[in-house]
This record gives structure tokens, sequence and C-alpha cells, in this order.
């Protein structure tokens, strides 16, 4: 196997298959990038096998061939080289990497130990906009969780609904909804977020395409494909944490709404709550602390209903009101003990729900 390319492509094409690979894998070969040249094309594929990233390159083709390289030594001697054409080769058990004088060697991998990765399958895919997609994600991928003890908690719900796509994620302290009703498809499946906030690193375009299958998800744009396997089990019924009415409701600048959170945080942390008083005129946000001291501030904005003192974590509370892309917030409350829900003044796509602190 032999090529040239210019190093920024290769660079590219080479760290976005990456992404797929795991550095802590026990397996040497998921290490590797599987290289593929023939005709005028350069395949690379990266995998753990539970995501798979295919990503391909136009180049000069010196001599077809095939080799697993290192995945992460590869992709930063790539980019260590100088600016300009580079040369990836390899022979007698060895590949090599050169351009503008520095010269990089290193060992391949065994390409028969590489796993047979099926291929995407997107016959049925429907076609969205990219970049839509992407922040409606963002939107909702901020409220799945970490903690791999629940799986089920880790991913976003596809879910196919009389209004379009819905996606859904909840860490059981709030839950992101967004619906997107220019996508109408039948698929419903549970995709693992940390795939899904790859898609934006790897394969995301103007034009995408997306396949939800019975095991596995795929998602496909001229950059390459992604294919990942969908989490086994059954996602919350979350439904019935949405409240059907709320009785109050704040109107207020999502960016001055923004500014005193992030001034308030900083006495508050991750542990301490942000407590919100809620009146004629706006909203008091303060927080305190024993052992450092505390912040308040007023906050004007529109309020409808009886005043009341709600407290939130800070933390979660930020990201719910950073993710509406709205210039005005709304917060709903029914009462001190039951989840908020933030959403944008005009908008009725997205809501993030957000269970209270007992004060």
């Amino acid at each position: 196997m032999r090529i040239r390319a210019e190093r920024d492509d290769l660079v590219d094409v080479l760290g976005r298959a990456a992404r797929a690979v795991s550095p802590r894998s026990p397996l040497p070969i998921l290490q590797g990038l599987l290289v593929t040249v023939g005709g005028h094309m350069m395949r690379v594929t990266g995998t753990d096998l539970d995501m798979t990233v295919r990503t391909e390159l136009e180049v000069e083709v010196l001599e077809e061939g095939q080799a697993v390289v290192p995945a992460r030594l590869i992709t930063e001697a790539a980019r260590k080289l100088p600016s300009g054409a580079v040369v990836l080769a390899t022979a007698d058990g060895e590949v090599e990497l050169s351009g503008g004088g520095p010269r990089f060697r290193f060992r391949e991998l065994p390409v028969a130990d590489f796993p047979a990765v099926p291929e995407p399958s997107l016959q049925d895919a429907v076609e969205v906009d990219g970049d839509d997609f992407v922040a409606a994600l963002a939107q909702v991928a901020v409220a799945a969780s970490h903690d791999d003890a629940r799986p089920v908690l880790t991913g976003v719900y596809f879910e196919a609904t009389d209004a379009g796509l819905r996606l859904v994620a909840t860490d059981s302290y709030r839950l992101a909804l967004r619906d997107l009703p220019a996508v109408r498809s039948s698929m419903t499946g549970l995709v693992p977020v940390r795939a899904l906030r790859e898609l934006s690193r790897t394969v995301a375009s103007k034009k995408m395409r997306i396949a939800v299958g019975s095991r596995e998800a795929s998602f496909g744009s001229s950059r390459g494909t992604l294919t990942v396997r969908l989490i086994e089990g059954s996602f919350p019924n979350y439904r019935q944490l949405l409240p059907t009415g709320y009785p109050s409701r704040l109107t207020v600048s999502r960016d001055a709404l923004l500014q005193a959170i992030d001034r308030a945080s900083l006495v508050a942390e991750d542990h301490i709550p942000i407590r919100l008083q809620l009146e004629a005129g706006g909203v008091e946000l303060s927080v305190s602390r024993q052992d450092v001291g505390g912040e308040t501030e007023h906050v004007p904005a529109e309020y409808r209903g009886d005043e009341m003192t709600i407290a939130f974590n800070s933390r979660y509370l930020n990201d719910g009101v950073a993710a509406v892309e709205e210039e005005q917030v709304v917060l709903d409350v029914v009462d001190p003990l039951k989840p908020g829900v933030v959403r944008g003044a005009e908008g009725e796509d997205y809501l993030y729900l957000l269970m209270p602190v007992r004060l």
C-alpha cells in the first residue's frame, strides 16, 4: 500500500476515524485504524465494537493495499509533519509516513485480526438538515446521564410521533425534550449519547442521512458514516413527568438570567442550590454558604402567579437556560416541590424539565 495526499486532508480523515477508537481497549487491534486503498480512494475505519466511524479521501494511489495502523501515533505523526504533500506506505510489517523531510515508521497491526464490522444500513435513511439536527442533539444531550450503572439513562431516545421525530434524554434529575417537526419517520431507538456527541467531530455535514434499526443507528454524509449499537432496555415513561398545567410563569431575558446564574455559581459550586424568589417585577437569585459567604441579585422580569421561593442545582439550571435558543426564557412552576420547566417564550419545540432542591 502506498498513497500520496495533502497533509491537512490526511490528518482530517485519520483524526475523524480515530474518534471511534478507545485508547484503553484491552484488545490491541482495536487501537488501530483499518486503511484500505483502491481505485482513487483511501478508506479509513475506526471502531471500538460499539461505535464505528468510516471516512474516505480521494488520494493519489501509488499502490493498492490494506493495513492496520496505530490510530493515535499515525494521526499525531501526520499532524506534526510540515504542510504539503505526504506519503503513507507499508512494507515489511511497517507503516512509513513521510513528507517535507521527517519520516516516521511504526509497526503494523495484523489485518486479519481487525474485526469484520458490518457496512452501515442507510437504504431506508431519512435525510435531515445536519446543522439543525446537531443543534437539536446538543439541546437534549445535556440531560443525559454519565453513569454507566444505569445504561438506559446514558442515551437519547429517538421517538417517532405524529408531530415528527422527538429526541428525549434524562438523568432522573432533569429531562430535555426536542421535537423536530421537519423529520418524518418511523424510527425509534435509544442511541448512546457518547456517539451522538461525536457526530459534529466526525461525519456531520449540511445534509445528513439517519437510520435507526432494531440493533443499531447509522448516520451518513459526504464526510463518511458513523454507526453505533443501540442501548438495550426500556426508556422511562417520560410523559408522566410532564405536568399538565403551570399556574405560575416567569418570563425573563435569557442572557440576563445566565449572567446572574453565573455570578451565583461562583459561590454555589455544584452542591449548593440557587434560590429563586419569584415575585412581581422579577426574580431574586440568592445563594449562601456558611464557610464562604453569599451572593444576591435581582433580575427584572415578568412574573405571573403567587410569590414563591424555589431552588435548583446551579449547573442543571444553567444547562437548561443555555440550551434555549431564544432571547426570552420562560420558567413555568407549580410549587417549590414539583419540577419546573424551562422553555423559549415563543417556540414549543423544546422544553427542559428540572427537579427542584428541597429547602
